[in-house]
């Protein structure tokens, strides 16, 4: 007898999985159908995703909400689409979007848009990923411009410091010689040097 599964992907921890949780709970699947990942979409090197394949046989059916869900990486959707459909026997039905819903149009022509119109989703799914580490960039760069620091705020200064840069400006001393007086390495020491000089 088929089984019908759900499967919930969200892309970090604290991301909120119950709008889809709620979804297949109302289309009555059962919990143990109901597989999640909590982690990025880009590949399907996820626990409870290859978990749910290895138990899905023949004729089963698998819900996602969209094909998002599934993953982002355009090449490894169709792959996991053909394996799954074509090497295993199940059908697939992807809730947003009524067309790609294997268990209709068995024929050729509806083979063919199917495939069109998962091959069309899964490049903009992908395309969408791009775009936003595009944006990531362009929001760290422009934020870096404006002055807006990164990381791990820097330690205080050593008490010498002030009178070691004095030193170095001088040319009294070398910058490794002032970098072990003031217990840092030479790079941190020019950095810091630079900063403290920047600043006043």
């Amino acid at each position: 007898m088929a089984d019908i599964y759900g499967y919930i992907r969200v892309s970090s921890r604290n991301q909120n999985e119950d709008r889809q949780m709620v979804t297949f709970q109302e289309m009555s699947i059962q919990a143990e159908n109901i597989f999640m990942d909590k982690q990025s979409g880009k590949d399907f090197d996820r626990p409870s995703y290859k978990r749910m394949v290895r138990r899905m046989k023949k004729d089963d059916l698998l819900y996602v909400k969209s094909i998002d869900r599934l993953g982002r990486n355009y090449e490894e959707i169709l792959e996991q689409w053909r394996i799954l459909t074509k090497e295993k026997g199940i059908d697939i039905v992807v809730l947003d979007m009524p067309l790609l819903d294997t268990r209709r149009g068995k024929d050729l022509m509806g083979t063919f848009l199917s495939d069109i119109v998962l091959q069309v989703l899964s490049f903009v799914a992908e395309n969408e990923r791009a775009n936003i580490r595009q944006r990531q960039a362009e929001g760290i760069a422009a934020a870096k411009a404006r002055g807006v620091c990164f990381g791990r705020p820097p330690g205080p200064l050593p008490d010498n410091f002030q009178e070691v840069l004095k030193l170095w400006k001088a040319e009294q001393i070398t910058g490794t010689a002032a970098a072990k007086m003031c217990d840092m390495p030479l790079s941190t020491f020019r950095y810091r040097a630079e900063a403290y000089q920047r600043a006043r």
